[in-house]
Protein backbone atom coordinates (compact mmCIF):
# COMPACT_ATOMS: atom_id res chain seq x y z
CA UNK A 1 0.00 0.00 0.00
CA UNK A 2 3.17 2.73 0.73
CA UNK A 3 3.75 2.06 -2.93
CA UNK A 4 0.49 3.27 -3.82
CA UNK A 5 0.39 5.75 -1.73
CA UNK A 6 3.67 7.27 -2.73
CA UNK A 7 2.46 6.69 -6.93
CA UNK A 8 -0.61 8.71 -6.03
CA UNK A 9 1.01 11.55 -4.15
CA UNK A 10 3.26 11.35 -6.79
CA UNK A 11 0.83 11.42 -9.75
CA UNK A 12 -1.27 14.10 -8.19
CA UNK A 13 1.26 17.11 -10.29
CA UNK A 14 -1.68 19.76 -9.46
CA UNK A 15 -1.38 19.49 -5.31
CA UNK A 16 2.06 18.44 -5.46
CA UNK A 17 2.43 22.50 -7.12
CA UNK A 18 0.27 24.11 -5.12
CA UNK A 19 1.96 22.02 -2.11
CA UNK A 20 5.26 23.86 -2.95
CA UNK A 21 3.45 27.10 -3.56
CA UNK A 22 2.00 26.98 0.19
CA UNK A 23 5.11 26.00 1.82
CA UNK A 24 6.06 29.16 1.14
CA UNK A 25 3.16 31.25 1.52
CA UNK A 26 1.49 28.82 4.58
CA UNK A 27 -1.83 30.12 4.72
CA UNK A 28 -3.11 27.32 7.35
CA UNK A 29 -0.50 28.51 10.09
CA UNK A 30 -1.98 28.30 13.11
CA UNK A 31 -5.22 26.76 12.52
CA UNK A 32 -6.26 23.28 12.97
CA UNK A 33 -8.25 21.51 10.21
CA UNK A 34 -10.71 18.73 10.66
CA UNK A 35 -11.50 15.92 8.29
CA UNK A 36 -13.88 14.03 7.51
CA UNK A 37 -13.39 12.34 4.07
CA UNK A 38 -12.34 8.53 3.05
CA UNK A 39 -8.76 8.09 3.38
CA UNK A 40 -7.03 5.96 0.92
CA UNK A 41 -4.07 6.88 -0.99
CA UNK A 42 -5.55 10.41 -2.94
CA UNK A 43 -6.60 11.63 -0.27
CA UNK A 44 -3.13 11.33 1.58
CA UNK A 45 -2.18 13.41 -1.16
CA UNK A 46 -4.78 16.17 -0.03
CA UNK A 47 -3.79 15.63 3.64
CA UNK A 48 -0.44 16.11 3.13
CA UNK A 49 -0.46 19.21 1.13
CA UNK A 50 -2.51 21.31 3.72
CA UNK A 51 0.10 20.02 6.33
CA UNK A 52 2.70 21.85 3.72
CA UNK A 53 0.68 25.09 3.66
CA UNK A 54 0.92 24.66 8.05
CA UNK A 55 -1.91 23.11 8.99
CA UNK A 56 -2.53 21.22 12.05
CA UNK A 57 -4.55 18.24 11.25
CA UNK A 58 -7.13 15.77 12.60
CA UNK A 59 -9.05 13.71 10.60
CA UNK A 60 -11.06 10.72 10.45
CA UNK A 61 -12.31 8.29 7.76
CA UNK A 62 -16.18 7.86 6.17
CA UNK A 63 -18.28 4.77 6.75
CA UNK A 64 -16.76 1.45 5.27
CA UNK A 65 -13.78 3.52 3.11
CA UNK A 66 -11.12 3.80 5.48
CA UNK A 67 -8.01 2.11 4.74
CA UNK A 68 -5.62 1.25 6.85
CA UNK A 69 -2.14 1.35 5.59
CA UNK A 70 -3.60 5.29 4.90
CA UNK A 71 -4.63 5.65 8.69
CA UNK A 72 -1.02 4.47 9.04
CA UNK A 73 0.68 6.63 6.62
CA UNK A 74 -0.74 9.75 8.44
CA UNK A 75 0.04 8.94 11.70
CA UNK A 76 3.64 8.62 10.39
CA UNK A 77 3.50 12.24 8.51
CA UNK A 78 2.76 13.45 12.25
CA UNK A 79 -1.22 13.93 11.09
CA UNK A 80 -3.67 13.08 14.10
CA UNK A 81 -6.19 10.37 12.57
CA UNK A 82 -9.22 9.20 14.87
CA UNK A 83 -10.68 5.77 14.86
CA UNK A 84 -10.19 3.00 12.57
CA UNK A 85 -11.78 1.23 9.60
CA UNK A 86 -15.86 0.69 10.59
CA UNK A 87 -19.19 -0.10 9.06
CA UNK A 88 -21.00 0.95 12.18
CA UNK A 89 -22.20 4.10 11.33
CA UNK A 90 -23.10 4.92 15.49
CA UNK A 91 -18.90 4.25 15.54
CA UNK A 92 -18.60 6.39 12.54
CA UNK A 93 -20.55 9.58 14.45
CA UNK A 94 -18.54 8.70 17.58
CA UNK A 95 -15.30 9.41 15.56
CA UNK A 96 -16.67 12.95 13.96
CA UNK A 97 -17.76 13.87 17.71
CA UNK A 98 -13.57 13.43 18.74
CA UNK A 99 -12.93 15.27 15.49
CA UNK A 100 -15.31 18.06 17.04
CA UNK A 101 -14.58 18.25 20.31
CA UNK A 102 -10.76 19.12 19.08
CA UNK A 103 -12.48 22.36 18.00
CA UNK A 104 -10.74 22.63 14.60
CA UNK A 105 -10.70 26.44 13.09
CA UNK A 106 -11.82 25.08 9.37
CA UNK A 107 -13.69 21.97 8.47
CA UNK A 108 -12.95 19.57 5.55
CA UNK A 109 -16.57 17.74 5.49
CA UNK A 110 -17.70 14.68 3.26
CA UNK A 111 -21.49 14.30 3.41
CA UNK A 112 -21.85 16.76 6.00
CA UNK A 113 -21.42 15.30 9.51
CA UNK A 114 -18.89 17.70 10.82
CA UNK A 115 -20.84 20.61 10.45
CA UNK A 116 -23.63 19.01 12.14
CA UNK A 117 -22.34 17.94 14.55
CA UNK A 118 -20.06 21.58 15.49
CA UNK A 119 -24.18 22.72 15.42
CA UNK A 120 -24.59 20.65 18.03
CA UNK A 121 -21.68 22.13 20.40
CA UNK A 122 -20.63 25.15 18.99
CA UNK A 123 -17.24 27.24 19.05
CA UNK A 124 -16.33 30.64 18.42
CA UNK A 125 -13.18 29.32 16.46
CA UNK A 126 -14.58 27.74 13.90
CA UNK A 127 -14.12 29.91 10.41
CA UNK A 128 -16.08 27.89 8.20
CA UNK A 129 -14.69 25.48 5.93
CA UNK A 130 -15.81 22.85 2.75
CA UNK A 131 -18.40 20.55 1.86
CA UNK A 132 -17.41 17.65 -0.62
CA UNK A 133 -20.80 16.32 -2.01
CA UNK A 134 -23.88 16.58 -2.92
CA UNK A 135 -25.54 14.92 -0.25
CA UNK A 136 -23.73 17.04 2.26
CA UNK A 137 -25.15 19.94 0.48
CA UNK A 138 -28.67 19.06 1.42
CA UNK A 139 -28.09 18.05 4.92
CA UNK A 140 -26.42 21.45 5.25
CA UNK A 141 -28.34 23.96 3.00
CA UNK A 142 -31.25 23.64 5.84
CA UNK A 143 -28.89 24.97 8.41
CA UNK A 144 -27.26 28.35 6.28
CA UNK A 145 -29.25 30.29 8.80
CA UNK A 146 -27.43 28.36 11.65
CA UNK A 147 -24.18 28.17 10.59
CA UNK A 148 -23.52 31.47 9.15
CA UNK A 149 -20.06 31.20 7.87
CA UNK A 150 -17.89 30.80 4.52
CA UNK A 151 -18.86 27.09 3.61
CA UNK A 152 -17.86 26.27 0.01
CA UNK A 153 -19.67 23.02 -1.93
CA UNK A 154 -16.84 21.31 -3.80
CA UNK A 155 -19.31 19.16 -5.47
CA UNK A 156 -20.91 22.02 -7.13
CA UNK A 157 -18.08 23.30 -8.80
CA UNK A 158 -18.43 22.47 -13.00
CA UNK A 159 -14.95 20.65 -12.69
CA UNK A 160 -15.99 18.42 -9.95
CA UNK A 161 -19.26 17.69 -11.72
CA UNK A 162 -17.67 16.75 -15.62
CA UNK A 163 -14.04 15.73 -14.20
CA UNK A 164 -15.09 13.55 -11.53
CA UNK A 165 -18.63 12.72 -11.40
CA UNK A 166 -19.34 12.44 -14.88
CA UNK A 167 -16.17 10.32 -16.22
CA UNK A 168 -13.94 9.36 -13.22
CA UNK A 169 -17.17 7.97 -11.08
CA UNK A 170 -17.95 5.94 -14.15
CA UNK A 171 -14.96 4.82 -14.66
CA UNK A 172 -14.43 3.33 -11.11
CA UNK A 173 -17.83 2.36 -10.66
CA UNK A 174 -17.40 -0.16 -13.85
CA UNK A 175 -13.32 -1.18 -12.54
CA UNK A 176 -15.05 -2.21 -9.39
CA UNK A 177 -17.81 -4.34 -11.35
CA UNK A 178 -15.16 -6.11 -13.19
CA UNK A 179 -13.00 -6.44 -10.02
CA UNK A 180 -15.19 -7.56 -7.79
CA UNK A 181 -17.53 -10.14 -9.79
CA UNK A 182 -14.77 -11.05 -12.55
CA UNK A 183 -17.94 -10.56 -14.72
CA UNK A 184 -18.07 -9.54 -18.12
CA UNK A 185 -20.37 -6.72 -19.28
CA UNK A 186 -20.64 -7.70 -23.03
CA UNK A 187 -24.03 -7.89 -23.62
CA UNK A 188 -25.41 -7.49 -19.99
CA UNK A 189 -28.82 -5.91 -19.18
CA UNK A 190 -27.51 -2.82 -16.86
CA UNK A 191 -30.03 -0.45 -15.47
CA UNK A 192 -28.65 2.75 -13.79
CA UNK A 193 -31.18 4.17 -11.04
CA UNK A 194 -30.61 8.33 -11.56
CA UNK A 195 -29.01 10.39 -14.19
CA UNK A 196 -27.51 12.97 -12.47
CA UNK A 197 -23.85 13.81 -13.27
CA UNK A 198 -22.71 10.43 -11.54
CA UNK A 199 -25.57 8.20 -13.36
CA UNK A 200 -24.59 9.98 -16.64
CA UNK A 201 -21.03 8.58 -16.00
CA UNK A 202 -22.00 4.86 -15.10
CA UNK A 203 -24.33 4.69 -18.06
CA UNK A 204 -22.25 6.47 -21.07
CA UNK A 205 -18.85 3.52 -19.71
CA UNK A 206 -21.36 0.62 -19.26
CA UNK A 207 -22.55 1.13 -22.12
CA UNK A 208 -19.11 1.87 -23.46
CA UNK A 209 -17.68 -1.78 -22.46
CA UNK A 210 -20.93 -2.95 -24.35
CA UNK A 211 -23.47 -3.20 -22.11
CA UNK A 212 -27.18 -2.83 -22.77
CA UNK A 213 -28.31 -0.12 -20.71
CA UNK A 214 -31.35 1.75 -19.13
CA UNK A 215 -31.85 4.41 -17.09
CA UNK A 216 -34.56 4.92 -14.39
CA UNK A 217 -35.00 8.81 -13.50
CA UNK A 218 -38.26 10.22 -11.64
CA UNK A 219 -36.76 13.60 -12.73
CA UNK A 220 -38.68 14.36 -16.12
CA UNK A 221 -36.28 16.88 -17.75
CA UNK A 222 -33.58 14.08 -16.42
CA UNK A 223 -35.56 10.74 -18.23
CA UNK A 224 -35.67 12.67 -21.49
CA UNK A 225 -32.10 13.95 -21.62
CA UNK A 226 -30.94 10.25 -20.96
CA UNK A 227 -33.67 9.05 -23.85
CA UNK A 228 -31.82 11.55 -26.37
CA UNK A 229 -28.94 10.25 -24.97
CA UNK A 230 -29.64 7.03 -26.36
CA UNK A 231 -30.54 4.86 -23.63
CA UNK A 232 -33.26 3.01 -22.82
CA UNK A 233 -35.80 4.70 -20.36
CA UNK A 234 -38.83 2.34 -18.92
CA UNK A 235 -40.66 2.13 -16.11
CA UNK A 236 -39.18 1.01 -12.66
CA UNK A 237 -40.48 -2.00 -12.81
CA UNK A 238 -40.12 -3.04 -16.23
CA UNK A 239 -36.16 -1.92 -15.49
CA UNK A 240 -35.88 -4.29 -12.33
CA UNK A 241 -37.51 -7.47 -14.23
CA UNK A 242 -35.33 -7.28 -17.37
CA UNK A 243 -31.75 -5.93 -15.43
CA UNK A 244 -28.57 -8.31 -14.66
CA UNK A 245 -26.94 -5.79 -13.34
CA UNK A 246 -28.89 -2.60 -11.02
CA UNK A 247 -26.73 0.26 -10.35
CA UNK A 248 -28.13 3.08 -7.92
CA UNK A 249 -26.66 6.81 -7.90
CA UNK A 250 -29.39 9.04 -6.56
CA UNK A 251 -28.32 9.70 -3.39
CA UNK A 252 -32.04 8.45 -1.64
CA UNK A 253 -32.73 6.81 0.65
CA UNK A 254 -34.39 3.06 -0.03
CA UNK A 255 -34.28 3.20 -3.81
CA UNK A 256 -33.91 -0.26 -3.59
CA UNK A 257 -36.08 -2.58 -0.80
CA UNK A 258 -37.27 -5.67 0.09
CA UNK A 259 -40.24 -4.93 -1.35
CA UNK A 260 -38.45 -5.18 -5.20
CA UNK A 261 -36.49 -8.62 -4.63
CA UNK A 262 -39.15 -10.37 -5.85
CA UNK A 263 -38.93 -8.44 -9.29
CA UNK A 264 -35.43 -9.66 -9.75
CA UNK A 265 -33.95 -12.36 -12.16
CA UNK A 266 -32.22 -14.93 -10.87
CA UNK A 267 -28.59 -14.13 -11.06
CA UNK A 268 -29.07 -10.52 -10.61
CA UNK A 269 -26.34 -7.89 -9.59
CA UNK A 270 -27.11 -5.10 -7.07
CA UNK A 271 -24.82 -2.04 -6.52
CA UNK A 272 -24.33 1.02 -5.07
CA UNK A 273 -22.79 4.17 -6.41
CA UNK A 274 -24.11 7.29 -4.19
CA UNK A 275 -21.98 8.36 -1.15
CA UNK A 276 -24.76 7.03 1.64
CA UNK A 277 -25.24 3.21 1.92
CA UNK A 278 -28.62 3.91 1.63
CA UNK A 279 -30.02 3.67 -1.39
CA UNK A 280 -29.80 -0.38 -1.48
CA UNK A 281 -31.53 -1.77 1.69
CA UNK A 282 -32.49 -5.24 0.84
CA UNK A 283 -31.25 -8.23 3.39
CA UNK A 284 -28.41 -9.88 2.90
CA UNK A 285 -25.26 -11.81 4.28
CA UNK A 286 -22.11 -10.20 5.20
CA UNK A 287 -19.14 -11.27 2.76
CA UNK A 288 -14.81 -9.82 3.03
CA UNK A 289 -14.90 -10.42 -0.93
CA UNK A 290 -17.57 -7.87 -1.50
CA UNK A 291 -20.30 -10.49 -2.81
CA UNK A 292 -22.62 -11.05 -0.20
CA UNK A 293 -25.95 -12.76 -1.05
CA UNK A 294 -29.09 -11.14 -0.60
CA UNK A 295 -31.77 -13.62 0.67
CA UNK A 296 -34.78 -14.08 -1.85
CA UNK A 297 -36.73 -17.04 -0.05
CA UNK A 298 -37.09 -18.78 -2.86
CA UNK A 299 -33.69 -19.99 -4.41
CA UNK A 300 -32.54 -17.45 -6.84
CA UNK A 301 -29.14 -15.87 -6.85
CA UNK A 302 -29.39 -12.35 -6.24
CA UNK A 303 -25.98 -10.53 -5.09
CA UNK A 304 -25.46 -7.32 -3.55
CA UNK A 305 -21.89 -6.11 -3.92
CA UNK A 306 -19.68 -4.74 -0.85
CA UNK A 307 -22.81 -4.98 1.10
CA UNK A 308 -24.44 -1.94 -0.57
CA UNK A 309 -21.68 0.64 0.62
CA UNK A 310 -20.06 2.90 -2.35
CA UNK A 311 -18.71 0.08 -4.59
CA UNK A 312 -15.64 2.03 -5.45
CA UNK A 313 -14.35 2.24 -2.74
CA UNK A 314 -15.67 -0.61 -0.78
CA UNK A 315 -14.89 -4.01 -1.60
CA UNK A 316 -11.77 -6.14 -1.99
CA UNK A 317 -8.75 -3.95 -2.98
CA UNK A 318 -10.82 -0.94 -3.75
CA UNK A 319 -9.32 2.14 -5.76
CA UNK A 320 -11.78 5.11 -6.16
CA UNK A 321 -11.82 7.41 -8.73
CA UNK A 322 -8.73 7.81 -11.23
CA UNK A 323 -6.05 10.19 -9.50
CA UNK A 324 -6.16 12.64 -12.06
CA UNK A 325 -9.70 13.67 -11.41
CA UNK A 326 -9.07 13.82 -7.37
CA UNK A 327 -6.21 16.25 -8.27
CA UNK A 328 -8.34 18.23 -9.75
CA UNK A 329 -11.27 18.11 -7.07
CA UNK A 330 -9.00 18.13 -4.29
CA UNK A 331 -7.04 21.25 -5.70
CA UNK A 332 -10.70 23.00 -5.59
CA UNK A 333 -10.48 21.78 -1.54
CA UNK A 334 -7.27 23.55 -1.10
CA UNK A 335 -8.05 26.65 -2.75
CA UNK A 336 -11.25 26.83 -1.17
CA UNK A 337 -9.84 26.33 2.31
CA UNK A 338 -6.78 28.81 1.34
CA UNK A 339 -9.88 31.53 0.74
CA UNK A 340 -11.70 30.87 3.89
CA UNK A 341 -8.64 31.14 5.76
CA UNK A 342 -7.35 34.39 4.40
CA UNK A 343 -10.73 36.16 4.71
CA UNK A 344 -10.78 36.03 0.49
CA UNK A 345 -14.68 34.64 1.22
CA UNK A 346 -17.27 35.77 3.75
CA UNK A 347 -20.13 33.86 5.54
CA UNK A 348 -22.29 35.06 3.37
CA UNK A 349 -21.15 32.63 1.21
CA UNK A 350 -22.27 29.76 3.27
CA UNK A 351 -23.40 26.32 1.35
CA UNK A 352 -22.50 28.03 -2.27
CA UNK A 353 -20.68 26.95 -4.97
CA UNK A 354 -16.87 27.21 -5.76
CA UNK A 355 -15.97 30.70 -6.46
CA UNK A 356 -15.44 31.20 -10.24
CA UNK A 357 -12.42 32.68 -10.13
CA UNK A 358 -11.02 29.56 -8.20
CA UNK A 359 -12.42 27.42 -10.82
CA UNK A 360 -10.63 29.33 -13.28
CA UNK A 361 -7.27 28.89 -11.38
CA UNK A 362 -7.61 25.26 -11.16
CA UNK A 363 -8.63 24.54 -14.54
CA UNK A 364 -5.67 26.92 -16.04
CA UNK A 365 -3.39 25.48 -14.20
CA UNK A 366 -4.23 21.98 -14.85
CA UNK A 367 -4.17 22.56 -18.71
CA UNK A 368 -1.23 24.13 -18.51
CA UNK A 369 0.63 21.07 -16.86
CA UNK A 370 -1.17 18.99 -19.44
CA UNK A 371 -0.09 20.39 -22.68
Amino acid sequence: MTGRIEWARASCRLLDAIGDEIAATRPFAGLRIGTAIHLEPKTVALLVTLQRGGAELVSTGNLATTQPDAVRYLRDQGVTVIGEPTTDAAVQQGFIREVVATRPDLLLDNGGDLFRAALETPWPGLCGGTEETTSGRAALLPLRDRLRMPLLVINDSPIKQFAENRHAVGQSVLESYLRITNRSTNGKRVTVFGYGACGKGVAACFRNAHALVSVVERDPVLRLEALLDGFAVPDRETALRAADVVITVTGARGVISAADVPLLRDGAILANAGHVPVEIAVPHEPSPAGLCPVRTGDGRRVTLLAGGQMVNLAGPRPLGNSIESMDLGFALQVRCLEAIATGAVGPEQCVVPVPRAIDESVARAFVERSI
